[in-house]
């Protein structure tokens, strides 16, 4: 049967070989290979027999089916016996001969069986083709193509038949007409050859060792003749090519005499095909072997083609490549191959050619030859060694080249020279600076694309230059001598600054190579070489680059660390100190990067680092040849502004270690004389270099700098007649400005005993000189904001050095008043709307100084400081502080710190309470403006002030702090500011004048106030916005300040927050009501005499103000007319038009002030609510046309009562005794509420409401908003909804837990809506047993009597309620388990199906709620359960599902008798569910199959197995449904099933694989699964099958596919002898029907199952 079997199974997949899917046809080709790797044999006849039979099946499918025969014939070629052989063999011949086409994929596919075949049966191989290649006839292609190929493959045993081939073969050349055949005939002749060269090559491997080279050589060329004389000549490239490629091998192949006498011809004829084809790949390759060749043989005929050859070579280098591909680069490797062969027979030649061709104006013929230079510098290094001389002599040309691709090859090149000796010759040094010039090219090069589209290399010329560089001095260890010292000539001139870094890391590693060789290797012998950089020029250079040290690759490092190295050749003291300093430098640069690197500190470390240097070699003559060195490279830097600032530094570091004066003032003479004023940067160093050198030379630089200001250069530039030019006068004023700013660092940096003796006398006069220009006698004041910047910079600099000089206290400033107006004039001339300059901050700084000094300022003049002080502060736009102050300038803050440090120092001059007060009273008007930024920063300022007031208080006696209350009067309100750091500063404000008045009291400084210290935990409460927390933290604030306030003092603090009620900012009116209330309530008790005038006061704001928070006291009445009149008062608040405004709401509050009003006003409302019907039904609505439901008006408005009065805090013990009844009542309100619209006449007004808290709170009966902490200020508009009255009573009986609980999961929102109501109801009831457990009783109670409602929606939602119920264990504790079951069970009849379900899902929730207590009651549940089961004829009822869903929760918990007695029913009865349509009835009755596993033991294991067995396959299948709870169901499903089977390896498997949440390879699972079940269950084969048989139509397309899949893999692990079980003429059919199935998928799968099927032959 094993044939016909196999023979069936492969004209089935065969049959489906025609599939339009390719992955279909690659899965039928897959399942043959799978056939022919069971059955080889049968398989490739069963293949054979199938093409011989269908002649006209197409041939892309013919060479699919032989491709799948090849690949069985590779695997398999050693098992295959001969006469299969045969047939394959006579098939694949005829295949691939049938057609006359030349060249398609058929042909090939059967050339290639042909081939594979031929690797074990040659000679039936070769007796078959070559009865098909037979003398005088034309061979088809597809013949000489496989016997080139089989040569390719099996070279040992072609060759020996090669001798007879190629005499047949030549021959035949000469009939060839088709330009196509031809081609064919060239690549056999390219493969034979090849083959040929391979065995030679070979010999000693080789079978039959004799066979010589002259064996082939008259046929090869008798082959060559015609093909070189006829053939090349073709018009067809491709011939051409094909021909050219075939001479390359066989010119190895040609007999001596017969290569030299062709080559004249050869070599111009395949020179000539360059300039045919644009492709050169094979024309280069054939040319190397035919160079080859002819080098081989000593030809003298390439001396005649030299030239020729070298022209056509040289052109395909410089030929533009327009792709970096494959292709194209071997191509380019050839032809240098070529001229590799070429150097080693000619190189004189070769270079003559070459060098010649550096000197053109074609960019890409210079490329192409250094490229080539380079190439055989390397390649050809013994025969180029001698032409070292010339070749470097020749490279002078092209390092003049500005090309970039020319020049990234001239580094190249010298990177070759470098290797093999060249830089060593003369001449080499210049190679060398090209090299270090390319390194010096700028960081970010441009790389733009050539003028014909072609792309640069990816490597800019600097980077491949630095690569360079620093290989060679690092790896090329002949370089040391060439590189050492010469490199250090480099390190000076600034244009090889970019290449410093490369450069200093290269001299390291020579230098240190160096030191090992010994000391006088590495010492420099300067005088020797003129060229290099002195020591001196060498620090410099190194110390100044390194002051900016991650420019240019991080220079600083590789500087320093170069310097380091080079310590004995700069002075022979510097060793061992330079050991402990350096590294810590470089240690420094390593612990930052360039962003946290502060340049500042790091140029400070620079400088004591040379101190330090100067210090230890203390030699003065060594000090003044650095300064002058020092000097002379200064205008090296004047493009680098930092360094030349830095630079200076380092002058003044080394000007006042020098001891020479002469040397000093010569020094700093030529500074001044020599500076480029213009430069900003520039100002700032000199003056820097002027300060540090006064450090020790103070004299000499202030006589130098008087000096030059009386000097011929100052006067000429500061003359009348410059004046009117505007070049001039801008070069004079910046030389004014420099030198005023000398002046200043001077004064900074000298010794402060010698500065204060010269201020005024040398300094400041000398200052305001060059600051105030006269024309004709007449001071003319500039305008040019940086002089004025310089001097106010300097005079704060100059300031600050008197006020820190020990005779500062001593020392009367009579310029004191005349500086101080002079910066207030700064001040007030700069713009008020932004801050550009630090003139602010500066002059600001200089006042702060200038206070202190005497003699003090007159009271007028300090009051004008700090007016024009704050206004030039305060008055700034908030961008001036970045944005909303969150990102503040830097200049801002600085500007706001010297402000503060000036009103601080003025505040010391008078430390009184009336000092204090003035102070403040300058802040007033910026403490109460409308603008909050200013508000926020004359609050911090006030801050300052009295945190200074309180830490410099110091009280001798006993006296009143007179002006308390008005102070803090005026902070307080500030406590509910609208920007936050106003109010937390406000309170600190507080807090300070507390304390100061405690400190009058007598209390020492340290002393703690208990009361006063609550300010500070207040504060945090302000850091809220929420209106409610800020006001009530007021009031808490008002309680502290009403404790510690004296009795005189609480008049003028009331009056004072009584101004407070019209602020413009709301919040501080807000809280000024707040603190006069608790002010009044705390203390009013003394305010007999003042409250005539308090009341006055207040009835006026009461006038002046329509704020609603004014309004409060008039819910007083309302009161007292409710407590006499409460149901009149309620009808006719009732009777207020929907939705009620704010003052309406705030009347009904009002109500809830007392409780026994509360009591009865809710009671009222109780029963005017349920008194009316909740809706009326529309007359369309009774006719079923559409669902309109119309809320009744009264209930409505009762409804909105409640949440009014509920809202009330003070109501809160009321609820909790009217709690069941207002919950019970609210919640069906709710439920009635649901889906109901508002009248129309309400619903006119919702549409013409534009107010925004309208808007916001809608007339929706059944409305979701949950209220914040319902102690809201503006009452709603319309809070009229029964959802916000539940929340209100909620959390007015303190079920905030319970409240929070439902709104995380949003259940307020689905109370509201008809298709989430119950869900909502659910979690109300759970929270509530969660949190509020002991108040069920008696709202269960309530519920329960609504069994018998008439309005449908109130049974659901009380039905649901108490279902949920049963799922907490609360019920137990609270006996109410049994009236629950009694009053659901009672339930089970009722008309509504939704009352039926949500009674089954009560009763499983017992299995989660009261798990102990299901055995006892398992009966009864079990029952209900099966009968929902039942319920109805509706084929998907939702009762059903939910009776499922119900026993998957009890079955674990219920007695094992009681489930016998269902179990067998109950699986029966939902097993139609597992291939429902409807995805939530799968997974429900899935995983009750699965629970009803778990639960079943003992007895009834017997009688469930046949149902595990045959829910088996479903399982397995619905693994692969689409919906992934169904899948998760049959993994929870499985793994309960296969217990039962005990079997633990498939235990084993399913555990592994079916864990929740782990994603299953179902291919892999399923081929486990299935070779446990056949190994342990053989005999379930039949019934397995046949169930997926079943899915085999199957609607899920996965599930279709899922079950041949695992048909397959049953198949793959059974046993021959199980295939009785199997109905294979089923199987197969049903097989083929999905092989013609729409889902690609689905077919593949069926494809690859037939495969399996062998096992079974």
């Amino acid at each position: 049967m094993t044939r016909p079997y196999i023979k069936r199974l492969s004209f089935t997949l065969l049959d489906s070989i025609t599939d339009k899917d390719p992955m279909v046809q690659e899965q039928v080709c897959s399942a043959l290979c799978s056939l022919g790797d069971a059955q080889p044999d049968e398989t490739l006849h069963a293949c054979e027999e199938y093409l011989r039979q269908h002649d006209k099946l197409a041939h892309p499918y013919r060479t699919k089916i032989l491709r799948a025969m090849e690949t069985v014939l590779s695997s398999h070629i050693h098992d295959l016996d001969k006469d299969t052989a045969g047939a394959v063999i006579l098939l694949a011949t005829s295949e691939m001969t049938r057609t006359k086409e030349l060249d398609c994929d058929w042909q090939q596919a059967a050339g290639s069986v042909l081939v594979a075949v031929g690797k074990r049966f040659t000679n039936q191989v070769m007796e078959e083709v070559l009865s098909r290649f037979q003398p005088g006839m034309l061979p088809h292609s597809s013949v000489l193509h496989t016997l080139a190929n089989l040569s390719v493959s099996n070279a040992f045993d072609m060759v020996p038949f090669l001798p007879s081939i190629l005499s047949t073969m030549l021959p035949m050349l000469s009939m060839a007409k088709q330009d196509a055949l031809k081609v064919v005939f060239c690549g056999a002749l390219q493969h034979f050859s090849e083959s040929i060269l391979e065995y030679l090559a070979n010999l000693d491997q080789a079978p039959d060792p004799t066979v010589r080279k002259d064996t082939f050589g008259a046929d090869i060329f008798g082959a060559y003749d015609v093909l070189f004389h006829h053939w090349l000549q073709s018009r067809d490239a491709k011939l051409r090519l094909a021909v050219v490629a075939a001479l390359g091998p066989m010119s190895h192949l040609l007999p001596s005499e017969r290569l030299e006498e062709q080559l004249p011809k050869l070599l111009p004829a395949v020179l000539g095909l360059y300039k045919k084809h644009a492709e050169a790949f094979q024309i280069s390759k054939s040319l190397g072997q035919i160079l080859e060749a002819a080098v081989n043989v000593s030809s003298r005929t390439l001396e005649v083609q030299l030239d020729a050859l070298l022209v056509a070579l040289h052109a395909q280098i410089c030929v533009p490549v327009e792709s970096s591909s494959p292709l194209v680069m071997n191509s380019q490797k050839e032809v240098l191959r070529c001229f590799t062969v070429l150097a080693c027979c000619s190189p004189d030649r070769l270079l003559a050619f070459l060098l010649p061709r550096l000197d053109t104006s074609n960019e890409r013929l210079r490329v192409g030859t250094l490229q080539i230079l380079r190439h055989i510098i390397n390649s050809a290094a013994a025969q180029m060694e001698a032409k070292q001389p010339f070749i470097l002599s020749s490279m002078r040309l092209p390092l003049l080249d500005t090309n970039d691709k020319v020049k990234r090859a001239v580094v190249q090149v010298i990177s070759a020279m470098a290797h093999h000796g060249y830089l060593e010759q003369p001449g080499g040094e210049v190679m060398v600076e090209y090299i270090v010039q390319q390194c010096a090219l700028p960081a970010e090069e441009p790389e733009k694309p050539g003028p014909d589209g072609e792309d640069l290399a990816a490597d800019s010329v600097r980077a491949v230059s630095i690569r360079t560089l620093y290989l060679v001095s690092t790896t090329v260890d002949r370089m040391n001598s060439v590189l050492w010292p010469y490199l250090l000539e480099f390190l000076t001139p600034v244009r090889f600054t970019a290449a410093l870094t490369p450069l200093c890391r290269s001299l390291v590693h020579l230098a240190l190579k160096r030191q090992e060789a010994g000391a006088d290797d590495f010492l420099i012998q300067y005088n020797a070489n003129a060229n290099l950089p002195s020591p001196f020029a060498m620090t410099t250079r190194l110390l100044v680059v390194s002051s900016n040290p991650y420019l240019g690759d991080g220079r600083g490092a590789a500087s320093l660390r170069l310097l380091k190295v080079m310590h004995q050749n700069i002075h022979p003291f510097l060793g061992q100190r330079w050991e402990t300093t350096m590294p810590m430098l470089l240690e420094y640069l390593d612990e930052h990067t360039e962003e946290s690197l502060s340049l500042k500190e790091w140029e400070e470390k620079l400088l004591m680092f040379l101190r330090d240097t100067l210090a230890v070699v203390s030699d003065n003559i060594w000090i003044c040849q650095l300064s002058q060195e020092m000097c002379k490279q200064l205008p090296s830097y004047s493009g680098t502004p930092q360094e030349k600032n830095f630079l200076y530094k380092c002058i003044g570091t080394t000007l006042g270690a020098a001891s020479s004066k002469e040397v000093v003032r010569k020094h700093l003479r030529e500074l001044l004389e020599t500076a480029r004023y213009q430069e900003e940067a520039e100002q700032e160093g000199l003056a820097c270099c002027f300060g540090i050198c006064a450090i020790t030379h103070l004299e000499d630089t202030l006589a130098q700098l008087e000096d030059f200001v009386r000097s011929d250069v100052f006067r000429k530039s500061t003359g009348i007649f410059s004046i009117f030019k505007d070049r001039s006068e801008h070069e004079v004023e910046r030389m004014k400005s420099c030198l005023i700013l000398c002046y200043g660092h001077v004064a900074a940096q000298a010794p402060r005993e010698l500065v204060l003796a010269r201020v005024e006398s040398d300094i400041l006069r000398s200052m305001f000189q060059c600051f105030n220009t006269k024309v004709l006698g007449i001071k003319v004041e500039t305008k040019d904001p940086a002089l004025k910047l310089c001097l106010v910079q300097s005079l704060c600099m100059v300031s600050q050095a008197m006020c820190s000089s020990a005779q500062a206290s001593s020392f009367h400033f009579l310029r004191k008043t005349e500086l101080v107006t002079q910066m207030m004039e700064f001040i007030r001339a700069e713009p008020p709307d932004c801050l550009r300059t630090p003139i602010r901050k500066k002059a600001m700084l200089a006042c702060t100084y200038l206070v202190n000094l005497e003699p003090a300022l007159e009271e007028q003049t300090q009051a004008d400081v700090v007016h024009s002080c704050l206004h030039s502060v305060m008055a700034l736009p908030p961008e001036a502080e970045g944005g909303d102050g969150v990102g503040r300038e830097p200049l801002y803050l600085d500007t706001v710190c010297a402000l503060e440090d000036l009103l601080t120092r003025l505040l010391r001059q008078n430390m009184t309470p009336q000092g204090l007060q003035i102070m403040v009273e300058h802040l007033s008007p910026w403490i109460k403006s409308p603008r909050g930024h200013e508000r926020a920063r004359a609050l911090g300022l006030g801050a300052c002030l009295l945190e200074f007031f309180q830490e410099h208080l110091l009280v001798s006696t006993l006296v009143p702090f007179h002006n308390l209350g008005l102070l803090v009067g005026l902070f307080a309100p500030r406590c509910a500011d609208t920007w936050t750091t106003t109010r937390q500063k406000a309170v600190g404000c507080v807090y300070s004048l507390l304390y100061l008045q405690l400190g009058y009291e007598g209390f020492s400084r340290d002393h703690r106030d208990d009361v006063a210290e609550r300010l500070l935990t207040l504060q945090d409460g302000l850091v809220n916005a929420d209106p409610t927390i800020l006001f009530h933290t007021c009031h808490s604030i008002a309680q502290v300040i009403a404790k510690r306030l004296p009795s005189d003092q609480l008049i003028s603090l009331l009056l004072t927050v009584f101004e407070s009620l019209g602020d413009p900012d709301k919040n501080c009116s807000r809280a000024a009501t707040v603190m006069i209330n608790c002010l009044l309530k705390e203390r009013g008790n003394v305010l007999l005499e003042k409250v005539p005038e308090i009341v006055s006061v207040l009835r006026a704001k009461l006038r002046d103000t329509q704020e609603e928070h004014v309004l409060p006291a008039a819910q007083h009445s309302v009161y007292l007319l409710a407590s006499q009149h409460c149901e009149a008062v309620v009808s006719s608040l009732l009777g207020s038009p929907l939705p009620f405004d704010s003052h309406t709401c705030a009347l009904w509050r009002a109500l809830a002030v007392e409780p026994g009003l509360t009591a009865q006003v809710l009671e009222l409302l109780l029963e005017k609510m349920s008194k009316d019907v909740p809706f009326k039904e529309s007359r369309a609505f009774l006719l079923g046309s559409t669902a309109d439901r119309v809320a009744t008006l009264l209930p409505l408005a009762a409804t909105c009562a409640l949440y009014e009065v509920l809202s009330a805090p003070s109501s809160g013990t009321v609820v909790l005794e009217l709690y069941p009844q207002l919950f019970a009542a609210l919640l069906l309100r709710v439920s009635c509420t649901v889906g109901v619209q508002l009248p129309r006449n309400l619903q006119a007004k919702e549409r013409r409401s534009t107010s925004p808290a309208r808007a916001a709170r809608n007339l929706d009966p059944c409305r979701e908003g949950y209220p914040q902490q319902m102690g809201h200020q503006i009452p709603p508009y319309t809070n009229s909804s029964a959802v916000d009255a539940l929340q209100a009573l909620l959390l007015r009986s303190g079920s905030q837990d319970m409240l929070r609980c439902v709104e995380l999961e949003r259940g307020w929102e689905l109370l509201k809506t008809s298709a989430g109501h119950e869900d909502g109801v659910a979690q109300l009831a759970s929270s509530m047993a969660k949190y509020a457990g002991p108040r069920l009783p008696p709202v269960t109670k309530a519920l329960a009597c609504t069994q018998n409602s008439v309005y449908e929606i109130q049974r659901v939602t009380s039905t649901a309620f108490l279902a949920e119920l049963l799922s907490s264990n609360v019920v137990n504790d609270l006996m109410l388990l049994e009236p629950l079951l009694d009053n659901l069970t009672a339930r089970l009849k009722d008309s509504s199906a939704s009352v039926r379900r949500l009674v089954l899902r009560g009763l499983a929730n017992m299995a989660s709620g009261s798990p102990d207590k299901v055995r006892a009651h398992g009966p009864q549940l079990l029952t209900a359960m099966v009968s929902g089961l039942d319920d109805g004829d509706e084929p998907h009822s939702p009762v059903a599902l939910e009776a499922m869903v119900g026993l998957s929760r009890l079955l674990d918990l219920v007695e094992p008798w009681d489930l016998r007695l269902v179990l067998l029913h109950t699986t029966i009865r939902i097993r139609p569910f597992f291939d429902s349509e409807k995805v939530e009835f799968r997974t429900a009755s899935i995983r009750l199959f699965g629970h009803l596993n778990k639960a079943c033991h003992g007895d009834c294991e017997d009688v469930f197995l046949e149902q595990v067995v045959g829910g088996l396959v479903p399982l397995l299948l619905h693994l692969r449904d689409p919906q992934v709870p169904v899948a998760s169901a049959c993994k929870f499903a499985l793994c309960m099933c296969v217990p039962h089977l005990e079997c633990a390896e498939l235990a084993a498997a399913f555990y592994k694989y079916l864990q929740e949440g782990r994603s299953v390879h179902f291919g892999e699972f399923l081929n486990s699964t299935c070779k446990h079940l056949m190994h342990h269950f053989p005999d379930l084969l039949g019934r397995l099958v046949s169930t997926n048989l079943f899915y085999f139509k199957s609607s899920w397309d996965d599930v279709r596919a899922a079950a041949p899949m695992f048909t397959g893999f049953l198949v793959l692990h059974a046993e021959p002898e199980q295939k009785t079980q199997v109905d294979l003429e089923q199987l197969i059919v049903a097989l083929q029907l999905l092989l013609k199935d729409p889902v690609p998928g689905v077919r593949e799968k069926a494809a690859e199952t037939l495969g399996r099927l062998v096992k079974f032959a």
